[in-house]
């Protein structure tokens, strides 16, 4: 839209020029070269001229019968006229010095027919010439008739909507009841001429302004939904609460209304409506094939519900994952078993010592391998480390205690969603007289699990007997394995059976804390209020000796992960924590604030945590030094809080690229001014801001990092190289691992968090990712969320746990491993490979006609695999797809229009 001040500057230079034009032929100008300009209006111009000042003169005369037939010869005028896009037109430019004049005319004349079709003239006059401030238009739009004001145009539209909302602005402050109606009413009488014009931007912001977004759906039709809902669903990253809840609640409406279920489903998750899914999926009805597309996508974000219909059922328990992952297996040719040498390559590497000079590590080399193993061949049910029958048991005894718990429970990932095959591998392990390996197994059986429900409920049958056991390794392994088996699933039976191991004081902090952990696994963001009273009243009765143990972390991040996206909820939580004295009430309090905005990019949170951040703790701790006299490590604990605040930037900003870019830029300015304990949570915040997805300004950055002189520092940067580059054997990625190796060959921690990362990065042959975000970058998977940030908390000390004795923390990371493929079946859930075109997804908002949504594909026939920031679409028209969003398993229907063709 063309600034009306603009418009009025270009007039008084043309009436300049026209001046100088129609001085007389013999007069001189003050030019330099003194040239005679003798131009004049047009005759065609002039006519127009004397046409309107005529009219005009007739609106000031007496006589009335000659004011209607003036108006409509004004308003003919008006509209007929035309001129280029950049100008004024012309009727509008020869009034311009009528309006003044106009106006007080407009006053004088008594209420009636005629005076509503002057208000109508002035309304179009007063668009470009009334003063700042004034909204003339708008002023006589409301005074004249109640008549369409599309017959005036687009531009007078796009005016009159932006003086609507300066109106309403200024009305809702002076806070007056029903003082905003006469305008709601005209924007109403907007806002289908938007939507039939391609302007449906314009039609959802000025609902926005007007606060009455929901208004919206009726005025919507089949052809301008898509477009209008697209529009709105990319608003919501950039609105503040609660207009982005109301946006997605009104573009839900929309596709409701168009029975568009998968969309409405995709917008039914993020809103986390429990409800609003249940009648989705039952407004599918009959259409099985629907109820089946809907229930792989509740699947894909592990909401555990029920359906009468077993068919549905089924997919909604995700039993035929595994199936489908295999598919894809040999379709892209990897079912073929790799064993951890071929992902080191250590041929390629400067030097031949891969664990340093003596065999002192070797428990440690081996123990790292047994983790690239299982996450290599992750879900492929076969290796040539543990299922077969004679390397298995030597392989397990070739790791130490604590190694021996992993390496059993790697039979869990390698055999990842297959529950029948992997419970009959796992169970020999599971009465060893070595009590590590059957806690391993414990542990394998919660993996295995993970993502996938088994009707016959085979975790709680086999771990509920081990969560009271005296042993207190076999004990946690079952907790967690509890937690990892019904991560989202909200089991009462199972909180139930958790929660007094969670509240009792008794107890040690590991065992409690880790009860809370998994408890906040399987309650992730339900806000479960029995939960959140235990752990809230346990960490009142604790001492404050226990509350600074280095386990008591789990217990607030169990407490967080209750409250993930929920925002507001928590507040009452927040104030609850504030009367804590410990220093973890603190901690509790940044980790449930960080949880409750995961996935926003609310730009007030990412402050607060850039303001803990900087705080500068020397002149504090020297004070509190000489008052307690306390120890390097308790020192640690308290300023936990800012390392928390550092993975909570990345948690925030995941949600929208804009908050992203200027979150990367931060975390530079913390990595060199920052405290020791924020340096160190830098590394792993990237990795959590760019899981799966190795952008070469990221990976290149952390590169550096794994060279800093802070140990601490260097052993984080090379596990979020791993994260990043997590299931995408990204080759550039991979030399700088094999380069690290030979760096660090000495260092036999360093050298062990290289190998995890390579591990990572081949997680899955390539087929793998962690990435919480899918369907089509849309939806936050909260599990995901969950085990990344578990795993990211269990890093920040990785000397105390991982690289000491619960290197099983690392399988915290197994909710967050789905696959990243698209299988197309058809109606019986059949394999039907058809030809897809994959490529870079492309944002077409706002993009006139129908543009392509992706750019730079190939063809391939499915199963594919489609990677981060990619989009799949079918390459022929034989089939339609049900859901709009190719990704996972897509159900294929016959196109009937394709058969007609044909035939």
């Amino acid at each position: 839209m063309v600034n009306p001040q603009e418009k009025e500057d270009k007039d008084k230079q043309q009436e300049k020029k026209e001046e100088v034009d129609a001085k007389p032929s013999g007069a001189k100008t003050n030019g330099k070269d003194g040239k005679k300009k003798a131009e004049e209006l047009s005759e065609e111009d002039q006519q127009l001229k004397s046409e309107l000042e005529m009219l005009v003169e007739r609106l000031k005369e007496s006589n009335t019968d000659l004011y209607k037939p003036a108006l409509e010869s004004l308003k003919t005028l008006i509209r007929t006229s035309t001129s280029s896009m950049t100008a004024v037109p012309k009727p509008l430019k020869f009034l311009r010095s009528h309006y003044p004049n106009l106006t007080k005319l407009f006053d004088t004349w008594p209420a009636g027919e005629n005076k509503d079709a002057f208000a109508d003239v002035l309304s179009v006059l007063g668009m470009t010439y009334a003063e700042d401030g004034r909204r003339d238009s708008l002023k006589y739009r409301l005074l004249g008739p109640n008549e369409d004001p599309a017959v005036w145009g687009h531009e007078y539209v796009r005016h009159l909507a932006m003086e609507i909302g300066e109106e309403y602005s200024e009305r809702t402050l002076k806070d007056i009841p029903d003082s905003t109606d006469d305008i709601m009413d005209l924007a109403m009488q907007l806002v289908p001429f938007f939507l039939s014009h391609n302007a449906e931007a314009d039609a959802v912001d000025l609902l926005l302004e007007l606060e009455a977004i929901e208004k919206l759906p009726q005025f919507v039709d089949a052809e301008t939904a898509a477009r209008v809902c697209l529009y709105m669903v990319s608003c919501v990253n950039l609105l503040a609460p609660p207009d982005d809840v109301n946006f997605l609640k009104t573009a839900h409406e929309i596709y409701r209304k168009q029975n568009q279920l998968p969309q409405a489903m995709t917008l039914a998750i993020r809103l986390d409506d429990h409800d609003l899914i249940q009648e989705d999926l039952a407004a599918a009805g009959d259409d099985k094939a629907l109820k089946q597309q809907l229930a792989f996508m509740l699947a894909r974000q592990q909401i555990w519900l029920e359906s009468e219909d077993e068919d549905v059922s089924e997919c909604l328990r995700n039993t035929k994952l595994s199936e489908y992952f295999m598919s894809l297996g040999r379709e892209v040719n990897v079912l073929e078993p790799k064993i951890p040498e071929d992902i080191y390559k250590s041929h390629l590497e400067n030097t031949r010592s891969t664990f340093g000079s003596g065999q002192v590590d070797s428990a440690q080399q081996n123990l790292a391998s047994t983790f690239v193993n299982a996450w290599v061949n992750a879900g492929f049910g076969q290796d040539k480390l543990m299922l077969t029958e004679e390397e298995s048991a030597s392989w397990i005894y070739k790791n130490k205690e604590s190694g021996m718990l992993s390496a059993a429970a790697s039979l869990g990932s390698l055999l990842l969603w297959d529950v029948e095959m992997g419970l009959t591998q796992i169970d020999k392990y599971m009465y060893s007289s070595e009590e590590y390996i059957k806690a391993g197994s414990l542990l394998g059986v919660g993996i295995v699990n993970s993502g996938v429900h088994n009707e016959s409920d085979p975790a709680l049958a086999l771990l509920a007997d081990y969560v009271e056991n005296k042993s207190v390794v076999l004990r946690t392994s079952a907790i967690i394995g509890l937690g990892l088996a019904y991560a989202g699933s909200n089991r009462t039976d199972v909180v139930d059976l958790l929660l007094p191991i969670a509240g009792d004081s008794s107890l040690t902090m590991e065992i409690s804390s880790v009860a809370a952990l998994a408890l906040g696994l399987i309650c992730v963001g339900s806000c479960n209020g029995d939960v959140t009273s235990t752990i809230v009243q346990t960490l009142m009765e604790r001492d404050e000796s226990q509350l600074k143990d280095k386990w008591a972390r789990f217990m607030a991040l169990g407490l967080a992960l209750l409250y993930l996206g929920k925002q507001d909820a928590s507040d009452a939580t927040l104030e609850t924590l504030k009367v804590i004295e410990a220093p973890l009430a603190k901690h509790a309090g940044v980790l449930v604030e960080i949880c409750s905005y995961a996935g926003t990019g609310n730009v007030l949170k990412v402050q607060e945590m850039l303001h803990l951040c900087s705080e500068r703790l020397e002149d504090k701790k020297e004070d509190a030094d000489k008052e307690d006299g306390k120890a390097d490590g308790e020192e640690a604990v308290e300023n936990m809080f800012q390392s928390f605040a550092v993975l909570g930037l990345s948690l925030i900003a995941m949600g929208e690229d804009v908050g992203k870019e200027m979150v990367l830029r931060q975390f530079g300015h913390l990595m060199h001014y920052g405290e020791p304990a924020v340096r160190k949570a830098v590394p792993l915040a990237l990795g959590l801001l760019n899981a799966s997805n190795p952008e070469m300004t990221v990976f290149e950055t952390l590169s550096r990092y794994s060279h800093d002189n802070d140990l601490d520092v260097a052993m984080n940067a090379i596990f979020a190289m791993g994260i990043v580059g997590a299931g995408t054997n990204n080759a550039r990625l991979a030399q700088l691992l094999r380069q690290l190796a030979s760096y660090y060959h000495r260092e036999p921690n360093a050298l062990f968090m290289v190998r995890i990362a390579q591990g990572l990065l081949h997680m899955g042959k390539g087929t793998l990712t962690v990435n919480p975000y899918h369907n089509d970058r849309q939806v936050l998977n909260k599990v995901a969320i969950a085990g990344l940030l578990s795993v990211s908390v269990s890093l920040l000390d990785a000397r105390d746990f991982v690289l000491k004795n619960s290197s099983w923390l690392l399988y915290l990371i197994t909710p967050a491993m789905n696959p990243r493929m698209l299988v197309t079946v058809d109606e019986n859930l059949q394999p039907l490979p058809v030809t897809v075109r994959v490529g870079q997804a492309v944002d077409v908002v706002g993009q006139a006609g129908r543009p392509k949504t992706i750019t730079g594909f190939q063809t391939h026939t499915t199963p594919v695999i489609v990677g981060y920031g990619e989009r799949a679409e079918l390459a022929t028209e034989e089939y339609i797809s049900v859901t709009s969003v190719m990704e996972g398993v897509v159900i294929l229907r016959k196109n009937p229009a394709y058969m007609d063709e044909s035939a």
